[in-house]
């Protein structure tokens, strides 16, 4: 199975090189953490219109990407929502250590639907203890961060022998929403960049966790060795640390504690 889906990647790289060559624009791929779904959604429509440069976007768990790119899948930046990954890849000769950079802190919420009758504002994660919560929505911790800050923000507050038969597991974060907003689910840890995107923001109520209930969402890129577009790479890792993007992800959420200056 694994060789199968590296054959396809390996294919679908082919096709996006002929395109390149087709149109003469050149075109990244990226892999980034599901949190980042919005907001770098954004940031690269952005960045086409300023370089001409195409930037495709695969979003998934940290942890799987970081084993897909491992296993030789074409990409040319990493963005994880764990900085441990990109430095686990550069350890390991995948990524170019000199382009790691932490570009934002993610942020912890417990979300419910928007006609949910558990106030989740006031009462916080003290709603997971109401008998009609049969099921709550967190990413698999094994390698979504969002689902292992889930986990321990749920044993800080003495919580999670108390609701570890009810949790049920998204393969990331994305999917944990998903679980809620289609009723599978009647609250779930998200990302703050899920709640308050275009598209869910009225569909839920949120409860932002603390920050020192879970340790901290680090959010990292790395250029990756085997891209073949690492001139074009490294200008959208130079785009990525400019004030304009520290605000954009401000307005997704995320707190910006950018690794050396803005630019």
């Amino acid at each position: 199975m694994a060789s199968l889906w590296l054959a396809a990647c390996l294919l679908w790289s082919a096709t996006c090189s002929l395109a390149q060559q087709k149109n003469g624009s050149a075109e990244l791929t990226v892999a980034a953490a599901a949190d980042l779904s919005a907001a770098l959604k954004e940031i690269g429509d952005n960045f086409e219109k300023k370089t001409g440069v195409v930037v495709k976007l695969s979003f998934g768990a940290s942890g799987a990407l970081t084993q897909q790119i491992h296993n030789g899948a074409p990409f040319d930046l990493f963005f994880s929502a764990d900085m441990d990954y990109p430095r686990q890849l550069v350890a390991e000769g995948d990524a170019d250590g000199a382009s790691l950079y932490q570009y934002a802190l993610g942020k912890l919420v417990l979300w419910v639907p928007a006609d949910s009758r558990l106030d989740v504002v006031r009462q916080g994660m003290n709603v997971l203890l109401d008998p009609s919560v049969k099921k709550i929505a967190i990413g698999n911790p094994q390698h979504a961060p969002y689902g292992r800050a889930a986990e321990a923000a749920l044993k800080h507050a003495g919580m999670y022998d108390r609701v570890a038969d009810r949790l049920v597991l998204g393969e990331n974060v994305a999917q944990a929403a998903q679980f809620v907003e289609s009723g599978n689910a009647q609250a779930g840890f998200v990302a703050l960049a899920h709640a308050i995107a275009p598209g869910m923001r009225g569909k839920g109520k949120y409860w932002e966790v603390p920050a020192d209930y879970y340790p901290p969402l680090t959010q990292g890129v790395v250029v990756l060795s085997h891209s073949e577009h690492k001139k074009e790479a490294a200008e959208f890792l130079n785009y990525i640390k400019t004030r304009e993007v520290a605000e954009l992800l401000r307005k997704y959420g995320f707190t910006v504690t950018a690794s050396e200056p803005m630019k």
